[in-house]
């Protein structure tokens, strides 16, 4: 009752169903009405509009295959179907297949793989990583997918797999097969250098070149079978593998049908003969040789063989195969097809021959290495045994020839074995296998025309196969029944054993053909014949053909029957060979045929394979050895080996878990994504899938998880029905839903439904679903029907309240206007009259203006006369008295000068003579003291009356000023008041004169108006109508000047926005560039870390299994400053000191891998070498240039000294003297700045104000010009003077007396200090001698003077002093003379100074009159004569002097100067280091005894130590450690930090402060070692952290934030211009003094961005498991999208579980990403970076998994995908991030998801998605749009005409065909200059840390 009202439900009008087709299998119909039980026949429609009746069987009365409903179509796996039957079967592979371009889909446990005929891009290293790790069910169907879960199951249970790929010829099992197999290869990777995963790729072209060839319906046929297993460690990481192989078609060898080709290395042979190397072969093309002529096919379309012949040659090299042992295999292979051309004629009817000279048998014979009279001997001939005797009989031409294909088939038998054995040893290491997978790629079923032995083992194999699928898929299904504890009841399937009983068993087809083989005369005939007797009658599965005796009949699997021909199967079955051949053969002088037939007596069969090592079970089955050799006879047959290797197959297969693919051909014609319905539905009967589809049927073939059906089928509840138990609301709504409960069972954790109930079920959804929307939809009508009603309404009123304020608006307008009329007449009668009384006014004032004017001028000019002559007069009388002075006083100054250099002379000549006497020395030096104070006391005097002067004339001054700013604003008044007195006369004659003309005019005019009237009045006419024409004339030409100002207007905006378009192309590629740029070199530093890392681990092995000799480890001394180097150097020493212990492992290394390091360990020692030389040639150069320093050094030494001196005292005493005059000229200013424009702050005061600053410097810089020649024409003068005296001081006994000198280290000090300030000079810089070192040579017990002085360093101690206490009497001296004329001269510079300023202050009032560009251009013109006037001045104090000597003084300017600036430099940078060495001295002599001397000290003369007082000085920012303190430093400060509580209690960024503290102060001690190995220390040490715990993200980041910090640091203080410009005045003092890290700088950048990708990894595989889960498969917004029906393969549920991850898990992840980042102190600019890559990792795997995910690509799916990108969005807005670039990142992602919201219809929705679709590819759009499905029926699917338009749009696009992003693509990153605010010397270090060892100085 329930059935039938079920049935009554689903036949109903518009229902689809399936009918039997005679051409396309199954047709789709639709009932036109609805059925009622009992009729006999349904009214159907064809889906082309025909109507027809389908009756039904009135036997069985079944009804038609229902459809499923269409969002069901096209599911990943066939047990998903609601219908499980052979038409929905058929119609979803080929929905797929057809409209969505998918080759794989899931049957229950198998792969469905049907072969495209076509490459596609799914197989790449992108689609691996992201099948990775991926559950089975949660992406798309894939070949990868089953490896992936063979890989899994294998680490998870422990247990052997095996991946078993079989169907037809030409489906695609190779191909499948090879993807297996490098899926493995790339995910496990291979725990040696050995490349194991390489070798095991490189087997694959092998075999196919030497057991591939094309046939009728493959071009790449496998024509053996074969299993390989593929060996893992505990680590399941690839270690080696192992080949079976099966039954190889040998006769192909010699013969091939139509349109077929032989193996493919012969092809490949032929079309490289060519090649230099191949001439020795003598081979030509493949249509010359008989066994590669056959098939008349020798080319594949799209094959180049000998690009294929290269590839299969790289294999063999990669294989340990080498050159010689390939060419010897080319060498047989071309043997082949020479005897293959090798004719043979009859002789008689019993007897054959060879014609004479044979070149083709000549060519093999010398190939092979045999004669040719054996050749020839036994081609022909044979011999025959007897008990008793040996005969030898002819062969006739027929038999001949067969044995000489026999031959030929038997070679090449040997040589495939000895491939694969050589094959097999290539891929087994020495490291114990822990577990393997399989790979079996075999034949499937095959029927030709003509069906011989090798047809018949094949499809004997498959029956074995096909019985293990059929109880494994049995199996399993039952185990999943009894898990959930359901009800079991016993399936009937089919048992294919008796067919297998009939080929293997007892008296089976087997056993008979061996019984025949064995008899004397057995024939194919005899053979027949015991068959048709046997099985004929007894087993319904033989047959006998009708016409035939000589053939037989096996109905194999699946109702596909076979007919074979019995001829040849007994030869094939011997496989028989003449041995007299075989012996000729071992006889031969070629060493690999020897080897190919060296075990010819062990093998039991020429087929078969010599077993390998490793203990595996090969192919063949080795006989007794215990036999005789000779026992031929009982050998096994080629039947009865394959039927044992097949067994073992089948034990190994159990002993594993299988995973199947079954491969489909879909059509007979290689064509692309061409699907015959005919011959699928063959193979899939033939294949198992629809068995398995009917075993599935006949149980429950749809489940669902008691979660995901609430959340289904929801609807279909009531609210009283939802209880708080899932499973109990489920029971009661199904029990309500479905009355029949066996249609469904209740499961522990499923609900198993019987066939047909999802989609009754899914029709009651559709239904609620059709209810509910029609409701919507009437609400929505009825509120879209009032709204429109409102706003009509609405819009009504506001026409009418438009319309009457219009009219009220006119209304007043006209009022408006008539009262503005009125007004208007008013005020113009007003102006009329008032312009007539201004008129009358205005002449009155004028006449009057005149007169007084001309009256005021009289008088004025009264006044000038009378002025000027009393100026003239005191000017005059002036300059009279100005020259009597000046006569007197020059004569008063040539006396006195007369006088004084008489009495300087004297005094000169007696201080010559007493500066030569010891005493006057010893007085000298004793009273130095008191005449320094005397001398200061007489200078203070003098300088309290220079200031008393100098205020006087500064109050002199003064007055006058004002005075004469006083009378110059008179002048200018009067000046003012004269020109308008000129102004207004000129003004009234030239108005008399105009009156005067006018009258004039005005009676000649009166005169002429009549006339003019007349004439005017015509001529107003005539321009009337003239203006006309030029008015029309005139908008004609407006109208085009408008127009081509509209289209030039256009053109230069389409060229202004061309060229804004280009430029930011431009600039965007530049961009792209840099980035492009950086990210190579930031690849390049991620593959250097990997080789770095693949070294130690290659350094650690050796060290661990050898140990290594004790020695002595030796430094560089020429160690490079750069890390890299110096880690280089270190490990390379370390290399080389355990070579000789390590050289037994490299023995056993891979061959290639000890080349390569031999090669490297040579270019490491000539490296090494020419450090060396270039060593000893840097010490040569420097003793060299250390000599010439030296006598340079003697030469400008008094020169050097002199001038440090004068420039020192002159320059102060010059500062202070410009400073008081400053002052004093500003004051001044101040005062006469009183009135007007000159006020402070105006613009003329501020201009006074620079042009006087500008001044003073160039007077400043004048000066010092001059000091400096000054000092250097005295330095030539005393290098002159006393020449003689210095060569005295070089000999070496006025060291000793010097020596003896320096009583303590107190004089040592001042002594070296003042030898530190004069030799300052870039040509004396050295290596600054330590003071230890000194002082240690000066108190040993047994001084060498000789190696004392050895740097000079006494001699220059002494010089010092010397020339310190020669200094001091001359400036006593000159001071004295040159005091008065110093103040004179100053006093006349006061007054230049003064006149100089009164001349700039006449410049600045003119320039302000001036325009500013004439202003700029007259301060240069006058800058420009001042310089004139200067340089002649001083040309003219010396007249006799020529121009080529004020080029010379100009140019020692020039070089004084540029010295000057080099000693300041170097004065500042050693001021530091001076200090330190004299604390360190005044230290140690503190420490002394006052009764020490010196070893050449006198006893009797008393030694003062003198104190100098210091200053307490306060902390500079550095920390001082000692050299041992190195290794505790970098222990307690990286090693062994923990980053959170440094984090959390610190400032961020202190382990950087500290470690740039500690190298700055190595900096201020010089000590480029110290600098050197701290940086090295640190760097090392960090990356020691990093690879220790690489994988803890704190850690990463705080030392990626330390890092970046340390880096910016040294930027910081680096002293470039570019980064010092950021400092404070105090950083700026802490800048390194001494060392340029800039390289160094480079290479903490290089480990910066090595940090910052170990950040991202490490990020990247925290953020992995989350993605999909979070992004994809989350319904953030619940119950937008329902859980469709899954298969077998179960997807991860998208229901919110315990551990599921969700949106919130990503946020919080992120969060917790940026508060760590945040908490170290990461810059901000890193932290958008970061971001911006989290984010692009976010987004390409979420995209990456979408376009891999048929069940994710849906309308619901898309806006889940909207909605978490949003809140992702938002995060960013709440962190500040969003100008980051992390948004757009998201863009591909963004279009992707409105993809699938979108209309996609008509040829608008295809523009509309181009043009919004532009982060996104061609492959990805089309992806999406052909994996877009349904998940409600009110969806429609995509169809192919939309994708194909879209295509067709997109094709112009020029971008990369890659579907999936790299999801391991890092932008690349880079460190903005991020300086510090942070002070030095305020940092504290916590005693936490454990560095009490640091010292702060």
């Amino acid at each position: 009752m329930n059935m039938n009202r079920e049935l009554e439900y689903m036949f109903v009008q518009c229902a689809r169903v399936w009918i039997p087709d005679a051409e396309e299998v199954w047709k789709s119909a639709e009932l036109t009405k609805d059925f009622k039980n009992g009729d006999a026949s349904l009214q159907l429609m064809l889906e082309d509009g025909t109507s027809i009746e389908h009756k039904l069987d009135p036997k069985t009365k079944n009804l038609p295959y229902l459809r499923n409903p269409d969002i069901l179509v096209g599911e990943n796996d066939l047990t998903a179907l609601s219908y499980l039957h052979e038409p929905a079967v058929l119609h979803n592979l080929k929905v797929r297949f057809i409209d969505s371009k998918l080759i794989y889909t899931y049957c229950g446990i198998v792969l469905v793989a049907i072969n495209p005929y076509e490459t596609l891009g799914i197989y790449g290293t992108d689609i691996i990583n992201a099948y990775s790790g991926q559950n089975m069910g949660d992406m798309d169907p894939h070949i990868f997918a089953v490896a992936e879960e063979a890989y899994k199951q294998m680490a998870r249970d422990e247990r052997n797999q095996s991946i078993i790929v079989s169907g037809e010829s030409g489906a695609g099992k190779t191909v499948s097969a090879k993807y297996a197999m490098r899926y493995f290869a790339t995910v496990s990777g291979s725990t040696s250098e050995a490349n194991v995963e390489q070798k095991v790729l490189a087997s694959n072209p092998i075999m196919e070149a030497i057991g591939n060839a094309k046939t009728t319906r493959n071009d790449n046929s496998s024509r053996f079978g074969k299993y390989i297993e593929i060996g893992f460690d505990t680590r399941y990481r690839i270690i080696g593998a192992n080949m079976r192989t099966y039954l190889l078609e040998k006769s192909r060898v010699v013969f091939q049908a139509d349109e077929e080709r032989n193996y493919h290395i012969f092809y490949q042979l032929c079309a490289s003969s060519h090649l230099p190397e191949f001439k020795t072969l003598k081979l030509s093309s493949a249509n010359d040789f008989l066994y590669t002529r056959q098939g008349r096919s020798p080319v594949i379309q799209g094959v180049d063989d000998t690009k294929e012949l290269s590839t299969t040659r790289n294999a063999f090299t990669l294989l340990g195969i080498n050159e010689s042992y390939q060419m010897g295999l080319f060498q047989v292979l071309a043997a082949i097809l020479h005897l293959g051309n090798v004719e043979i004629k009859d002789k008689d009817s019993d007897s054959s021959l060879i014609p004479p000279n044979n070149r083709h048998l000549t060519a093999f014979c010398e190939l092979v290495g045999v004669t040719y009279q054996d050749m020839t001997q036994w081609l022909c001939h044979r011999k025959l045994k007897t008990a008793t005797e040996t005969y030898v009989k002819t062969l006739p031409c027929l038999q001949a020839t067969n044995a000489r294909d026999a031959l030929a088939k038997h070679i090449y038998a040997k040589l495939f074995n000895w491939i694969v054995e050589h094959v097999n040893k290539a891929l087994i290491t020495n490291i114990k296998q822990h577990s393997f997978i399989g790979v079996l790629d075999i034949y499937g079923f095959e029927t030709f025309e003509i069906n011989s032995f090798e047809q018949f083992c094949i499809n004997y194999a498959n029956e074995k196969l096909q019985q293990q699928f059929n109880m494994h898929v049995f199996k399993l299904e039952q185990e999943e029944y009894m898990k959930e504890q359901i009800p079991w009841t016993l399936i009937d399937f089919y048992d294919n054993q008796p067919c297998i009983n009939l080929i293997e068993a007892k008296m089976g087809i087997l056993d008979l053909l061996d019984e025949e083989c064995k008899m004397p005369k057995g024939s194919d005939d005899s053979w027949a014949q015991k068959l048709y007797n046997t099985h004929l009658k007894t087993c319904s599965l033989f047959e006998k053909p009708r016409m035939s005796n000589r053939a037989f009949i096996i109905q194999h699997f699946a109702d596909k029957q076979v007919e074979y021909q019995c001829e040849g199967f007994l030869e094939k079955n011997k496989d028989t060979v003449n041995e007299d051949q075989i012996n000729v053969l071992k006889a031969s002088k070629f060493d690999l045929l020897v080897e190919l037939f060296q075990d010819e007596e062990k093998a039991t069969s020429p087929t078969g394979q010599v077993p390998g090592t490793g203990g595996r079970t090969r192919l063949s089955i080795k006989p007794d050895k215990g036999r005789d050799k000779s026992s031929k006879e009982h050998k096994k047959t080629v039947g009865c080996q394959f039927r044992n290797s097949l067994q073992m197959l089948m034990d190994t297969l159990n002993a594993t878990t299988p995973h199947y693919v079954r491969c489909i051909k879909p059509n007979d014609f290689k064509l692309a994504f061409s699907f015959d319905p005919k011959r699928a539905v063959q193979q899939l009967r033939a294949c198992g899938v629809l068995e398995t589809i009917r075993i599935s049927a006949a149980g429950f073939p749809s489940r669902w998880t008691y979660q995901e059906f609430f959340s289904r089928y929801r609807v279909l509840m009531k609210q009283k029905d939802v209880l708080s138990d899932k499973k109990l609301t489920c029971r009661n709504v199904l029990e309500k839903l479905v009355e029949d409960q066996d249609k469904y069972q209740f499961g522990k954790t499923k609900i198993f439904f019987r066939a047909g109930q999802v989609a009754y079920l899914e029709k009651l959804r559709a239904d609620k679903l059709r209810v509910a929307c029609i409701r919507i939809q009437k609400t929505i009508r009825c509120w879209l029907a009032r709204k429109k009603y409102l706003r009509k309404r609405s819009a009504a009123i506001t026409i009418q309240r438009f319309t009457r304020g219009y009219q009220a608006r006119c209304l007043a307008k006209f009022m408006r206007r008539t009262q503005a009329a009125t007004i208007i007449q008013k005020y113009q009668r007003m102006y009329m009259e008032r312009k007539r009384y201004k008129q009358k006014q205005a002449a009155a004032l004028v006449m009057q203006t005149i007169l007084r004017a001309y009256m005021a001028r009289q008088k004025y000019q009264g006044l000038v006369r009378e002025h000027n002559a009393v100026i003239i007069q005191k000017r005059v009388r002036g300059w009279l008295a100005r020259c009597w002075y000046k006569r007197c006083l020059v004569s008063l100054v040539y006396l006195q000068c007369c006088f004084r250099r008489m009495k300087a002379r004297r005094e000169l000549k007696k201080l010559k003579i007493e500066a030569r006497s010891v005493e006057h020395f010893k007085k000298l030096n004793k009273g130095m003291e008191n005449k320094i104070m005397q001398l200061q006391r007489r200078i203070d005097e003098q300088s309290k009356d220079n200031r008393s002067i100098n205020e006087k004339l500064v109050s002199l001054e003064t007055s006058s000023t004002a005075e004469r700013e006083r009378m110059r604003g008179e002048l200018s008044r009067l000046r003012g008041v004269e020109e308008d007195a000129k102004n207004k006369g000129n003004q009234v004659t030239s108005l008399l004169e105009q009156l005067e003309k006018l009258r004039k005019e005005l009676s000649s005019t009166q005169k002429e108006k009549k006339t003019i009237e007349d004439w005017a009045q015509t001529y107003r006419d005539e321009m009337e109508k003239m203006v006309s024409e030029l008015k029309d004339q005139n908008c004609s030409l407006k109208k085009e000047k408008d127009d081509l100002n509209r289209l030039i207007q256009e053109q230069s905006q389409q060229m202004t926005e061309k060229m804004a378009r280009a430029i930011v192309e431009k600039t965007q590629q530049l961009e792209t560039d840099l980035n492009e740029e950086r990210s190579r070199y930031q690849n390049l530093l991620t593959e250097h870390r990997r080789l770095e890392e693949k070294y130690d681990d290659l350094k650690e092995a050796m060290v661990s299994s050898n140990v290594s000799k004790p020695g002595h480890r030796r430094t560089d001394s020429t160690h490079s400053s750069n890390e890299s180097e110096y880690t280089y150097n270190s490990e390379y020493a370390e290399l080389e000191e355990g070579s000789r212990a390590a050289e037994d492992v490299t023995r056993g290394m891979d061959t290639s891998l000890t080349l390569k390091l031999q090669k490297r360990l040579t270019e490491l020692e000539q490296e090494k070498q020419s450090l060396r030389n270039e060593l000893e040639n840097r010490e040569d150069q420097f003793q060299r240039a250390r000599a010439r320093d030296d006598v340079e050094f003697k030469k400008a030494r008094g020169a050097e000294l002199e001038y440090e001196s004068l420039k020192r005292q002159e320059l102060e005493s010059e500062n202070k003297k410009l400073k008081h005059d400053l002052v004093e000229i500003r004051r001044s200013l101040l005062g006469n700045a009183a009135t007007g424009a000159g006020a402070p702050g105006s613009p003329a005061y501020k201009v006074v104000l620079e042009q006087l600053n500008a001044s003073c410097e160039e007077l400043e810089v004048r000066k010092e010009e001059v000091l400096i020649l000054r000092s250097q024409l005295v330095s030539q003068k005393e290098a002159m003077h006393h020449k003689d005296e210095k060569e005295t001081m070089t000999e070496p006994s006025a060291y000793v007396e010097d020596v003896s000198k320096l009583k303590d280290a107190g004089e040592l000090k001042q002594a070296y200090i003042g030898l530190k300030d004069t030799n300052r000079s870039p040509r004396f810089m050295r290596k600054p001698l330590e003071v230890s070192d000194l002082l240690s040579r000066l108190r040993s017990a047994a001084p060498d003077f000789h190696k004392l002085n050895e740097d000079g360093e006494l001699w220059l101690v002494n010089q010092g002093l010397k020339e310190t206490i020669r200094l001091l009497e001359h400036q006593l001296q000159t001071q004295r003379r040159g005091y008065d004329s110093e103040v004179e001269s100053l006093r006349g510079e006061l007054q230049n100074v003064k006149e100089e300023n009164n001349r700039q202050q006449q410049l600045l009032a003119q320039n302000l009159q001036l325009p500013p560009e004439a202003r700029i251009e007259a301060s240069l013109q006058h800058e420009i004569t001042r310089l004139t006037n200067e340089n002649l001045e001083l040309l003219a104090e010396d007249p006799t002097a020529s121009r080529e000597a004020r080029v010379i003084i100009l140019r020692r300017m020039v070089d004084l100067m540029e010295q000057l600036e080099k000693q300041d430099r170097t004065i500042r940078k050693l001021k530091k280091q001076l200090k330190v060495y004299s604390k360190r001295i005044g230290e140690m002599g503190a420490g002394q005894t006052e009764g020490q001397t010196s070893p050449g000290q006198m006893v009797d003369e008393p030694i003062h130590p003198v104190n100098i007082p210091r200053r307490e000085k306060d902390f500079q920012g550095m920390l001082e450690y000692k050299k041992e303190d190195e290794l505790k430093l970098v222990k307690n400060l990286i090693l062994e930090l923990k980053p959170r509580g440094v984090a959390v209690n610190l400032i961020p960024g202190l382990p950087a402060y500290i470690l740039f503290m500690c190298l700055r102060h190595a900096d201020y001690v010089n000590d480029d070692q110290k600098v050197r190995t701290l940086l090295t220390s640190t760097i090392n040490s960090i990356k020691k952290i990093l690879k220790k715990r690489g994988d803890d993200f704190e850690t990463v980041s705080f030392w990626l934030s330390n890092t970046c910090r340390f880096l910016h640091c040294l930027k910081q203080y680096s002293g470039d211009e570019a980064f010092i410009k950021h400092n404070t005045q105090r950083q700026n003092e802490h800048i390194l003094s001494n060392f340029d890290l800039a390289e160094y700088r480079q290479v903490i950048s290089d480990l910066a961005i090595q940090i910052y990708q170990q950040l991202i990894k490490c990020m990247e595989n925290i953020l992995q498991p989350m993605i999909v889960s979070g992004m994809l498969e989350h319904e953030t917004i619940q119950g937008v999208s329902g859980v469709k029906p899954t298969g077998l393969r179960k997807r991860t549920s998208s229901i919110v579980d315990e551990g599921t991850y969700t949106l919130d898990s990503i946020l919080r992840q992120l969060s917790a990403f940026h508060s760590t980042m945040c908490q170290h102190g990461t810059d901000p600019e890193l932290i958008k970076q970061v971001v911006k890559q989290q984010f692009y990792i976010i987004g390409a795997v979420t995209l990456n998994n979408l376009l891999l995910r048929k069940d994710m690509c849906s309308w619901s799916k898309g806006m889940q995908i909207r909605y978490n990108v949003s809140q992702l969005e938002e995060w960013l807005r709440d962190k500040g991030l969003m100008t980051c670039g992390a948004k757009e990142t998201l863009e591909p992602l963004i279009q992707a998801a409105q993809l699938l919201q979108v209309k996609k219809k008509t040829d608008e929705d295809a523009e509309a998605i181009c043009s919004m679709c532009l982060a996104l590819t061609t492959a990805q759009i089309v992806k999406v749009l052909n994996l877009y499905t349904p998940v409600n029926e009110f969806e429609e699917r995509v169809s192919v005409a939309f994708i194909r338009t879209i295509q067709t749009r997109l094709r112009d696009r020029c971008e990369s065909p890659q579907l999936l992003m790299d999801t391991k693509m890092i932008y690349p990153v880079t460190f903005p200059f991020n300086p510090s605010s942070l002070a030095l010397e305020t940092i504290q270090i916590p005693s936490s840390l454990n560095l009490s060892f640091l010292t702060r100085v």
